[in-house]
């Protein structure tokens, strides 16, 4: 080794020992941060009226007034992350029934993940595509897309990062490509929601229109965003299947592909009919889940029972015995308990800035910034503004309850229709929940991926610019019409 060498690892031994922080730490920090901001924000509340037709009570807007303050400790900070799991408000459902379903699909990929079922298909799969693996991209993209945009896809997408990091992994790609399959995917489906109804149609109700109007742009945001986040994967994907080194966890490539691939052998599983029978019950069960979300009306209590149901069914049928059963799942559970870790210190941050009568205030000034603009200012504005309390209140149905009785009527002010409101609304939510840190599907999908959160926003936050700029260009263009 030559001294110039030994100097320049010296130089640089310091640095590279650091690392960044968890995405453990980090929401634990933003709990912090946000307690810290509730002794300094001024207290405050909106009077709130029951709307019959969504269920919930709104706030009413011109009713802002100063209450007293209640400023977070350290026991309120350590008590967030456990109040993060059952406590719930007038706009977002606790997130225990999440992080349950998380453990039980778990549970679910891990026992059919033992049949070998799953491994036997990805081969299969692949080998078809030989040299056009990435034709999986736009048409998985797609598929995704089109549950973000019909019913919200949100949660239910985390069971397919589980599938697809090894799928991908076994096409040369790396758990980036994977992630941003399913997350862009998804989430450029939500972005553009057209009668998705934990967004369009709950926006368009506290705004007092049908959620039909402003359809038409929607659906332009859609489809010209769904191709430029294919365009982006793509360029990736290609990259990486070119030259590994160029894969932004190329650091983590043996360790991924010991803990997505490492019970391969070299010799291709034999896809024997019991395999083909599981596999197929498999695939129906995400059928069942996305009929049950989008047509009979589930939440994760009635998916949750259908996995386990079908994981009895799977077992039974695997002729596992009752210790094989019972250790697979158990296994299956325990690889996704971080996940389910993390979504109740996610949903922490929201109950320390609502306990600390800080929520409201944020509103109330986001109220007074947007009076007396002209409508294309108004509306880019308004699109900021929605971004800004995306991040505070990651749910989309949570957001658009806040904020619509609030934002819709000063539309009428700014000569700007409420539809255009209810987009700058949905856009703005579906771009943040992108990346937020305050979102368990984020940080969930990306713990599931092995991606770490600093990555995946560097890496992902050229295309949010070209996204927010597509955005705003096509909202300023129909503030002007």
């Amino acid at each position: 080794m030559t001294t110039q060498t030994v100097n320049k690892e010296e130089k640089g031994g310091f640095f590279a020992n650091l690392k960044f922080p968890s995405a453990y730490t980090i929401l634990f920090g933003l709990i912090a941060v946000v307690a810290l901001l509730t002794w300094i924000v001024p207290a405050g509340q909106y009077d709130r009226v029951m709307n019959e037709s969504l269920g919930k009570e709104v706030p009413i807007t011109g009713t802002y007034h100063a209450v007293e303050g209640n400023p977070q400790g350290i026991v309120d900070v350590l008590l967030a992350p456990i109040d993060g799991f059952y406590d719930h408000n007038s706009y977002e459902a606790a997130a225990i029934d999440v992080s349950l379903f998380i453990l039980i699909i778990g549970g679910f990929l891990g026992l059919v993940t033992k049949t070998g079922a799953i491994d036997a298909g990805i081969e299969r799969v692949t080998a078809r595509l030989d040299g056009r693996e990435e034709l999986m991209i736009p048409i998985l993209m797609a598929l995704f897309a089109a549950g973000g945009t019909i019913y919200g896809m949100a949660e239910e997408s985390l069971p397919f990062y589980t599938l697809l990091v090894p799928v991908m992994l076994a096409a040369r790609f790396d758990p980036v490509v994977a992630a941003a399959t399913v997350l862009l995917g998804a989430g450029i489906g939500t972005l553009g929601s057209t009668i998705n109804p934990f967004a369009t149609v709950i926006a368009a109700n506290a705004a007092g229109i049908p959620f039909t109007d402003g359809i038409g742009l929607r659906i332009a945001i859609l489809v010209v965003g769904w191709l430029i986040c294919v365009a982006y994967v793509m360029r990736y994907a290609k990259m990486v299947r070119a030259d590994k080194t160029t894969s932004i966890v190329y650091d983590k490539y043996e360790e991924n592909q010991a803990h997505f691939l490492g019970n391969k052998s070299s010799e291709m599983l034999e896809f024997t009919t019991t395999r083909k029978i599981i596999l197929a019950l498999f695939a129906v069960s995400f059928g069942v889940m996305i009929y049950g979300v989008s047509v009979a009306g589930w939440w994760m209590a009635e998916i949750s029972a259908m996995f386990l149901g079908a994981t009895i069914i799977i077992g039974i049928i695997a002729r596992m015995s009752e210790e094989e059963f019972t250790t697979s799942f158990i296994d299956g559970a325990r690889d996704l308990l971080g996940v389910a870790l993390i979504i109740g210190i996610a949903r922490g941050i929201v109950v320390i800035m609502d306990r600390g009568m800080i929520t409201d205030t944020i509103l109330n000034s986001a109220e007074h910034a947007v009076t007396g603009l002209s409508s294309v200012v108004f509306i880019n504005v308004m699109y900021w503004l929605e971004i800004l309390l995306s991040f505070l209140v990651p749910s989309s149905s949570g957001l658009a309850v806040l904020t619509m009785p609030i934002m819709s009527p000063l539309a009428d002010f700014a000569g700007v229709g409420r539809e255009l409101v209810v987009t700058a609304y949905q856009s703005a939510s579906g771009v943040v929940n992108l990346v937020t840190p305050t979102s368990a599907v984020v940080m969930g999908g990306l713990a599931i991926a092995r991606v770490p959160y600093v990555r995946w926003v560097k890496w992902v936050a050229p295309l949010l610019g070209i996204l927010i700029v597509l955005t705003m260009v096509m909202l300023s263009v129909g503030a002007m019409l």
